[in-house]
């Protein structure tokens, strides 16, 4: 089973304004998206556990002709606020790079 960082040839997380962060995920092949743009570790019910958010705020687009979907999903605090660690949330995108997937069905 690859690793989410093993199929993507990008994958970048940024502001969505200051209340939301978006994650891109670019996957290296028309075969890989295929693949896993479905798997269940990039559902929004994985993603809100891992970032301590209801799955129900997750939301989830799938861009077929690029190849990518993008998550974004409300942030803990809000930009630029007394407790902000990651002011354009650039770093947001790690815990998900060794996420294990599977083939879609």
């Amino acid at each position: 089973m690859p690793r989410l960082g093993e199929v993507c040839r990008y994958v970048r997380s940024k502001n969505a304004g200051p209340f939301w962060v978006t994650v891109d995920l670019f996957f290296d092949s028309a075969d890989h998206y295929a693949q896993y743009h479905g798997d269940p570790a990039i559902s929004a019910e994985s993603i809100a556990a891992i970032y301590g958010v209801e799955a129900a705020d997750v939301k989830r687009f799938e861009v077929k002709s690029l190849n990518m979907v993008k998550i974004s999903y409300p942030r803990a605090t809000p930009q630029g606020g007394v407790h902000e660690r990651d002011m354009h949330s650039g770093q947001q995108f790690v815990p998900l790079l060794a996420l294990q997937l599977r083939r879609n069905r």
